[in-house]
């Protein structure tokens, strides 16, 4: 059973909103109209895209929810007086989400934050209830896994990071089952969109890339960012990185021994295979906005 201490990662998602700003500010601007009045950044992690929205659009109102107090504060920290944070969790259905925002919305935000919901379809439903007419949910779900890394790295066997993505995609299986009633959705997300009853649902993937070689603090934040990777497969604490969570990874094996060796070796700061020490990491990312239209 996989279980996620959200109170540790408040750091860590903070860490993640400052990292990602001008992924979420590009994003931000994409999706406001001049005419929208309140927004809403549901499951808002560290509030990086909330802090996004209220500077596309000074004039609207923004609201930051989030089901844990000590998430919250540090998007509380992190938005600085531009945006209205509230307390609620998604589990609970859209009543306490409508009672958060005050108002139906003309926009919602929801990045890697459904996919918590045990009941990931009446997750979505919900959100779509709180929208205006002619309102907008747009969910970041998924895109392609992350390259960072030379398929040989000189230690161990090649694929190394492949490896690691088949590991997680099986972690987060796990997961998905330890959520308390959880319901499979056997389908894709504008799929989910259009049975909430929007129209128009389509997906756009955003491609960022930052090549070798990386500026000492980028790379910093990618070493951090595999800690936290191989952290999550193996139980251990971690340092503040990017991901979806700390758990209690139980007695499951998640990473062959021979690459968690290799992985060891990739992350001590004092051995020779150093992943800090290189030149040749890179960052190519693909990530995916579903977006669908409330009826006016």
């Amino acid at each position: 059973m996989i279980e996620i201490d959200w109170a540790e990662e408040a750091g860590r998602l903070r860490a993640s909103a400052e990292g990602e700003g001008d992924w979420n500010a590009a994003v931000a601007r994409s999706l406001v109209r001049d005419g929208d009045k309140v927004l809403a950044d549901i499951g808002c992690g560290g509030g990086g895209m909330a802090k996004a929205l209220a500077e596309a659009l000074p004039t609207a109102t923004v609201v930051a929810v989030d089901a844990d107090p000590d998430v919250l504060e540090q998007a509380r920290q992190h938005t600085a007086g531009l945006v209205r944070c509230e307390l609620a969790s998604m589990d609970e259905g859209a009543e306490p989400l409508r009672r958060a925002i005050d108002a139906p919305a003309d926009l919602i935000w929801a990045s890697a934050s459904v996919h918590h919901a045990a009941d990931q379809q009446a997750a979505v439903d919900a959100l779509a209830s709180l929208l205006a007419p002619g309102g907008r949910l747009a969910l970041a779900e998924g895109g392609l896994p992350a390259r960072h890394l030379p398929w040989d790295l000189g230690v161990g066997e090649p694929g190394l990071e492949l490896r690691l993505d088949l590991a997680q995609d099986r972690w987060f299986k796990v997961m998905r089952d330890s959520l308390p009633g959880s319901v499979p959705m056997p389908y894709g997300w504008t799929e989910a969109l259009t049975r909430a009853g929007l129209t128009g649902a389509t997906t756009r993937s955003v491609l960022t890339e930052t090549p070798a070689p990386l500026s000492p603090e980028r790379l910093e934040q990618l070493v951090q960012q595999f800690r936290t990777r191989i952290s999550r497969m193996t139980g251990e604490e971690h340092g503040h990185g990017h991901g979806h969570g700390h758990a209690d990874a139980g007695d499951q094996e998640w990473l062959e021994p021979e690459d968690l060796v290799v992985w060891k070796q990739l992350l001590d700061p004092d051995g020779p295979h150093y992943l800090g020490g290189r030149r040749d990491l890179a960052v190519l990312s693909v990530r995916s906005v579903h977006l669908g239209h409330a009826p006016r």
